[in-house]
């Protein structure tokens, strides 16, 4: 394998990275549903399992590719089977070795999923008949079965990569194996410095958020309210409300948060504590060993004008001065930035892809190469009001630290690059090792005229 495999993606290895990813609002069914569905029986295309894969499936695994703009002229019907087989294998084995999810988080997801399709379709009657479904509930209750199965898909193919690592002489071994001819370009990269000042809360405002929060503990604890449907209510944190998040100690959590839940107990809830995000309320519920399950809520007080404008003017102030080459921008950032996870670096950002400080520019999330990609060497940005997923507003300014053009991948220059493309391409060979053989043990039947079709995984067990 090389390099290119990994790296160039052709239309399957999109398929299988990315777009697939849609296929969760597939109508995939298994066999007690079949029995219910006996009008679909005759379009069964294979068994992987106890799972059904219909000819409807490909269909609309097809559209729902179509859907996100995906060139799908040389995606053949095998490749859409050989991939939907391999996700109820991946869901099968999960099953198998006991794989637990939370069912409240599949409702969540269904909730969001109906939610959006509203806003795609106009109303829920419209998204009933769009999928060909009796009533609300049974589309409902289809859509559980996929998002489940989807997340047992995903946990199954982390568990079977979750201890591949690649040491310093596989990298280099990965690389060298590379045709010269064939080494990627790599696009160009910019490091990146930026300073942050948070607008300040009152008091007044940060007393009601702890409030609020000690009236939901108290409802939760002495009327047995749901703490799970209080942060779908009221959490700030929309990403993750009500979700179950199951962390370490060595997690990227804020220490604060992490502190807080290995000090309570099973079913236990915190008193309102303070992160940098805001103010929380967290529960505890699972311990198993080293890690610990928790949901929390999320709250973050209200940020007045005259704040805001107070944290703008300080901004300006602090950029008219590095302009005026009173203190350097990595001065300023060590001494006035809130962000403290980039102030002690002089405001470097790392890359949330590979935690290198480079970012290619073509790669780059659009808010940031707005703001950075026509910056000249130690200019210095105008400020910007960014908002993150909680709501919360600050003022940025950035400058780039340093430029690199476009050049051939380098093994010196671009060890982390290569680094992560060679873990991908271990990762893709242990899961292909697992797959051929979960394959053999596993009950597989590939139906008519598919049977013709050359699978990249021995499906038909030839």
């Amino acid at each position: 394998m090389t390099l290119l495999r990994t790296n160039n993606l052709n239309s399957m290895n999109r398929i299988s990275i990315t777009c697939l990813l849609f296929l969760t609002t597939l109508f995939a069914i298994s066999p007690l549903q079949a029995q219910s569905h006996k009008e679909k029986i005759d379009g069964v295309a294979s068994v992987v399992g106890d799972y059904l894969i219909l000819e409807t499936d490909i269909d609309r695994a097809l559209i729902e590719l179509r859907s996100q703009n995906v060139d799908t002229k040389g995606i053949t019907r095998c490749q859409l089977l050989g991939k939907l087989m391999e996700d109820k294998l991946y869901v099968s084995q999960a099953i198998q070795d006991s794989i637990k999810i939370s069912d409240t988080d599949i409702c969540d997801g269904v909730n969001r999923r109906i939610e959006f399709l509203v806003e795609q379709l106009g109303d829920i009657k419209k998204v009933v008949e769009f999928y060909h479904k009796d009533d609300e509930q049974s589309l409902r209750d289809e859509l559980f079965e996929i998002l489940r199965q989807n997340e047992l898909s995903s946990r199954m193919k982390a568990k079977i990569v979750e201890n591949i690592e690649v040491t310093p002489e596989e990298v280099k071994q990965f690389f060298n194996k590379i045709p010269k001819d064939e080494l990627p370009t790599i696009g160009t990269e910019l490091e990146i410095a930026q300073i942050v000042i948070e607008p300040k809360a009152p008091q007044s405002e940060v007393d009601k958020v702890i409030s609020q929060l000690k009236e939901i503990k108290k409802d939760i604890v002495e009327n047995g309210a749901s703490f799970s449907t209080k942060a779908i209510l009221y959490s700030a944190d929309r990403a993750t409300g009500g979700k179950e998040l199951t962390f370490n100690r060595r997690s990227s959590f804020a220490k604060e948060f992490k502190d807080v839940a290995f000090s309570l107990q099973e079913g236990e809830i915190s008193d309102p504590f303070k992160t940098d995000f805001g103010w929380h309320i967290l529960q505890v519920v699972k311990i198993r060993g080293k890690e610990v399950s928790v949901r929390h809520i999320l709250m973050v007080p209200q940020i007045p004008d005259a704040s805001l404008e107070e944290a703008k003017k300080k901004i300006n102030d602090i950029r008219e001065k590095i302009i005026n080459k009173e203190f350097t921008f990595a001065e300023a950032a060590k001494n006035f930035s809130d962000e403290k996870e980039t102030k002690e670096d002089g405001g470097q950002l790392l890359n949330p892809e590979d935690y290198s400080t480079k970012f290619e520019l073509t790669r780059m999330e659009p808010m940031l190469y707005s703001q950075v990609s026509s910056l000249k060497d130690d200019e210095v940005s105008f400020p910007i009001v960014d908002e993150d997923r909680t709501g919360r507003k600050m003022y940025k300014i950035y400058r780039v630290t340093n430029r690199i053009g476009e050049h051939t991948a380098d093994f010196v220059k671009d060890y982390t690059r290569i680094r992560e493309l060679a873990l991908k391409e271990k990762q893709l060979e242990a899961i292909q090792k697992w797959i051929k053989e979960a394959i053999k043990k596993t009950f597989v039947s590939v139906k008519g005229e598919y049977r013709k079709c050359n699978f990249s995984n021995n499906w038909l067990k030839k």
